[in-house]
């Protein structure tokens, strides 16, 4: 107890002599806080003298911590120092990785941090080349109460990654988690910003707006993302150039089909209100309108289709694109929901499956169709004498009918369309009829014949003529009675007259 009682003196003695030497090394400073001459040597002197009294006094380890955390102050969590790796956590910035709490300013502050950096020069003119910083999510789950976007235009080569947004009940209704547009414009730039990665995200709208928006932006991939309970639209896309949406998944409602509300799905998954872009490997489980596209040259590619049946009101692809469509949709799968184009005009369907009576619908604006391609299709259904192409005239016939092919697609379940056949029928008289109705596209419409007969007579020779085309029947009649089997070839197809 005496030992005990002698180290807490010694201690406050050691302590009463540091705050002497201290004050002895202060008196040897100059009032500007140099040291010159024989002050210069003395501070030298008591600097020894102090060091000898700390390890005579102190433990070594407190030594250590003093010194350390002296040397290292923690920074503010608030004002984090700026990342030398490019990657700038939103949980450093205060973000609720929990989702307890709103994270809408931690966030907006790292997008902004990671968005302030010096670029090394330019992609497109006016936007500067931000050199692949990434704003990270950490796998956390962030409750937002507004928009995320971007704080000024004009920045590129940017990633987003790795967590869950969600819209809080009080989030701005009718907008989205992300928002890729700005207030301002880029200078010298048609684009507000470019190569921005959007990936390995999951978006809850929460059923208060949408997922994620890209306006007048070049080049943005949106990757292995999960988007569900938008009310307006998953993924819109406005004007701009080459927005990739690719490896993701889109519902309003979380299901893996046969949903018992299906016929109550609204909303739209993706929205293409621009130019050359394109859709691969997405699955869009529950919208109203699977992808609606107002723009030219987009590409769709192993898309899956299930989002509402036809017969609930449903659409998989509608085509808003009057008079210059051109687009290109293959090897996707339309299950119980199907196509709609309006006044197509260069649009290629091909290697797809069309499950549950889905059918490709062309429907008339203006009345022109050209261009068209529905080749290699598989179609299944149930029996119930559904078309697998269908037209859609009641606003106005189509009567601008140009290259149109409907041919070689596989049938089960469902009535064959398309705008070549082939028809063959027995013939014991001098007349005959092949009615092609039931499998020609257009009514009314035969381009060309081609016409052979065999008898079954080998000492006869008769001679036949095309009599009539008209209702999509072809009349043949012969100048003998004959016996045999004639067949006849039409096509609804663009025809080279001279």
């Amino acid at each position: 107890m005496g030992v005990l009682t002698c180290d807490k003196i010694m201690f406050v003695l050691g302590l009463f002599c540091l705050i002497m030497i201290n004050h002895a090394f202060v008196t040897y400073s100059s009032p500007t806080g140099s040291l010159s001459g024989r002050a210069a040597h003395d501070h030298h002197f008591h600097v020894r003298k102090l060091q000898e009294f700390k390890s005579n006094f102190f433990p070594r380890e407190l030594v250590s911590l003093s010194s350390s955390s002296s040397s290292s102050p923690s920074p503010s969590p608030s004002s984090p120092a700026r990342s030398s790796t490019g990657v700038y956590s939103v949980i450093k910035y205060g973000a609720d990785p929990t989702g307890k709490t709103d994270s809408t300013d931690a966030i907006l502050a790292a997008i902004s941090d990671a968005v302030s950096v010096d670029g090394d020069g330019f992609l497109m003119q006016g936007i500067t080349n931000l050199g692949g910083v990434r704003i990270s999510l950490e796998g956390g789950i962030y409750s937002i109460s507004r928009p995320l976007k971007l704080p000024v235009a004009g920045r590129g080569n940017i990633v987003i990654f790795g967590g869950t947004l969600k819209a809080s009940d009080n989030f701005t209704t009718d907008s989205y988690l992300l928002d890729l547009s700005s207030s301002s414009s880029s200078p010298n730039s048609d684009y507000t910003y470019e190569f921005v990665t959007l990936r390995d995200l999951m978006l809850d709208c929460n059923f208060m707006g949408g997922g994620i928006r890209v306006v007048d932006a070049l080049r943005t991939s949106i990757d292995n993302c999960y988007i569900a309970h938008f009310t307006t639209t998953g993924i819109l896309v406005q004007r701009g150039h080459e927005t990739y949406i690719r490896n993701s998944f889109l519902g309003q409602h979380i299901t893996a089909g046969g949903d018992p509300n299906e016929r109550n799905f609204s909303g739209t998954a993706i929205d293409l209100q621009g130019n050359d872009n394109a859709i691969t490997d997405v699955v869009i489980f529950s919208a109203q309108v699977g992808i609606m596209i107002s723009g030219q040259a987009n590409m769709i590619t192993g898309v899956h289709c299930y989002n509402k049946a036809y017969g609930f009101g449903g659409t998989g692809i509608y085509l808003k694109v009057p008079g210059i469509t051109q687009t290109r949709i293959v090897n996707s799968y339309f299950d119980y929901t199907g196509i709609v184009a309006e006044d197509p005009v260069q649009l290629h369907v091909s290697d797809c499956f069309f499950l549950g009576d889905a059918f490709v619908l062309l429907k008339s604006v203006r009345g022109v169709v050209d261009g068209i391609n529905i080749v290699n299709n598989m179609f299944s259904g149930s029996n119930k004498g559904v078309d697998i192409v269908q037209l859609d005239q009641t606003d106005k016939e189509f009567d601008e009918i140009g290259q149109v092919v409907v041919d070689d697609n596989t049938v089960n379940g469902m009535n064959t369309k398309a705008t070549a056949a082939r028809g063959v029928t027995r013939v014991n008289g001098t007349s005959w009829t092949i009615d092609f109705n039931e499998i020609l596209l257009f009514p009314r419409r035969i381009k060309s014949v081609q016409h052979s007969l065999m008898t079954d007579a080998s000492n006869t020779f008769p001679r036949t003529i095309l009599r009539n085309i008209s209702n999509n029947q072809v009349f043949i009649e012969s100048d003998m009675t004959v016996e045999g089997s004639s067949s006849v070839t039409v096509d609804q197809g663009l025809t080279i007259s001279s």
